[in-house]
């Protein structure tokens, strides 16, 4: 696959030749014929009742006034999310009336933008032929958790994809402002935020990139001042747990290790030491190699600014932030998180042709993508 990837961007890229329209044509396609089964499956398969009442009692007790975090629950138990999904849900209610049906045709619309998005992502990076796009539209269980579930997964994968679109465009500080947009939805997108901030220091000042980081942080700021100025131990604690134990049973990739060790701190430490480790390798090796490391990007960094005026003000050559190596960075620094923790699919299933797309076995990355869609589906 590789090999044909690479010859279908050589060819986008020929010299004097036009531009493959390709690409955009079967995106195009690929959005329309979607959207057609979008609509068969919302017309034809039954909802599936999982947490669309949790969230809606959740969203009553906000409407209501409760602010404590402490106090907001649903049939499934506590509020665990940040203060942006009470706002989107909230709007959802509002245009639904808290009704499935409407809410689904909502959902199907947000399912399509974001497949849009992602195509956008791919067919801008060129790292796959035209006809492996289709890939992307082959996972019954995405289809599952948008339309026939109504998981708040969804907005935050949405704003995290249109969050990349912006940074591949160099729209650093908004495209940040989106993510953080993300994050207040649901922090599994938190995944993204080492390689991102690894992207930041390569494309951007210290300066640059303390006052992305200050932006995202007034978002959440912002999105929490209700909760903050009246509870804020009880938003902060509840909404950016950290140490929460995840339920044995939901669990997909940690579903051999014995209930006992797998809500013990020995594990989730071992676990977190493990992912750091794999990111900290990776971009050393992988992601700064033409930087000379991880260790020689930030050793040059300083040694070429003599003064902290000088580190603060001074710009890095972006020379290796192609829009590959951006999505790349990011995409890969994600699937080794869900690879070594127990995150939901939704964040990871778009990102899986990019992480096997160096690999020249079609067959091997295809039986990849069907196991793991089997074991998603089977598992959960």
């Amino acid at each position: 696959m590789a090999r044909v990837g690479a010859r279908a961007v050589s060819a986008a890229a020929r010299p004097g030749g036009p531009p493959d329209r390709r690409p955009l044509y079967f995106a195009a396609f690929l959005v329309l014929a979607d959207a057609a089964l979008v609509a068969l499956i919302i017309a034809f398969v039954p909802y599936t009742k999982i947490d669309w009442d949790a969230y809606m009692s959740q969203v009553d007790a906000f409407l209501e006034g409760e602010r404590d975090y402490t106090k907001i629950e649903g049939d499934t138990g506590p509020l665990v999310y940040p203060a942006g999904f009470l706002y989107v849900y909230s709007a959802i209610k509002f245009l639904t009336g808290g009704q499935v049906f409407p809410a689904q045709i909502l959902f199907g619309v947000l399912y399509i933008i974001n497949l849009s998005l992602v195509l956008l992502l791919y067919v801008k990076t060129e790292v796959l032929p035209w006809w492996a796009l289709g890939l992307l539209c082959l996972s019954k269980r995405v289809h599952s958790i948008f339309v026939l579930r109504l998981f708040n997964d969804c907005f935050a994968v949405t704003l995290l994809h249109a969050a990349m679109v912006l940074i591949i465009y160099h729209k650093w500080y908004l495209g940040l402002i989106v993510f953080s947009g993300a994050v207040s939805v649901k922090m599994n997108v938190l995944l993204f935020a080492p390689s991102l901030l690894l992207l930041m220091v390569k494309a951007m000042s210290v300066k640059g990139v303390f006052f992305a980081l200050l932006g995202a942080a007034l978002v959440q700021v912002l999105l929490g001042m209700p909760f903050l100025l009246s509870h804020p131990v009880e938003y902060i604690s509840r909404a950016f747990n950290l140490g929460r134990v995840f339920i044995h049973f939901w669990s997909v990739n940690f579903k051999f290790v014995p209930e006992k060790l797998f809500v013990s701190k020995e594990l989730a430490i071992a676990l977190l030491i493990l992912h750091l480790t794999t990111l900290i390798v990776f971009a050393h090796y992988k992601w700064l190699k033409h930087e000379g490391g991880l260790f020689g990007f930030l050793r040059s960094r300083f040694k070429e600014n003599k003064s902290i005026q000088q580190l603060v003000s001074s710009q890095p050559r972006p020379s290796n932030l192609s829009n590959e190596h951006i999505v790349s960075v990011m995409f890969i620094g994600n699937f080794i998180g869900v690879v070594l923790l127990f995150i939901a699919f939704s964040t990871v299933e778009n990102t899986f042709p990019k992480p096997f797309a160096a690999n020249s076995n079609g067959i091997l990355i295809l039986s990849i993508l069907a196991l793991v869609e089997f074991e998603f589906k089977e598992r959960r």
